[in-house]
């Protein structure tokens, strides 16, 4: 079973910062577009940012600015460097592994807690 493992989920105070990774297997992560969602209490599902093995990156707007996704191939590593944190941002983080094709599976991370406080 392909496990995703994410760390770096903490609590911080608004305007602070974290960096939240994710390991892959190197097959997964090699072909696999490579993402974090995020999920707050009552609310959907959202993308946050995506990567490819390519490097091209989307953001959701609403941390446009202040979210960079990146990824480290030696490592196969994909991490997440949140800066100038809102309370809004509070959710269960998640990363994710997406082939965009019916023929793969996505695979999840288990999720990481994130908490900003005001």
């Amino acid at each position: 079973q392909v496990q995703l493992v994410e760390s770096g989920g903490g609590l911080v105070q608004a305007g602070g910062s974290l960096r939240l990774s994710c390991a892959a297997p190197g097959s997964i992560f090699r072909l696999y577009v490579m993402g974090w969602y995020r999920q707050a209490p009552g609310k959907q599902r959202e993308l946050v940012a995506t990567i490819t093995s390519g490097g091209n990156t989307n953001y959701a707007d609403s941390v446009k600015g202040r979210f960079t996704i990146s990824r480290d191939n030696a490592k196969n590593t994909v991490y997440l460097q949140m800066n100038s944190l809102k309370p809004e941002d509070t959710a269960v983080y998640y990363c994710n592994a997406d082939r965009g094709s019916s023929w793969f599976k996505a695979y999840w991370g288990q999720g990481t807690q994130v908490t900003v406080s005001s």
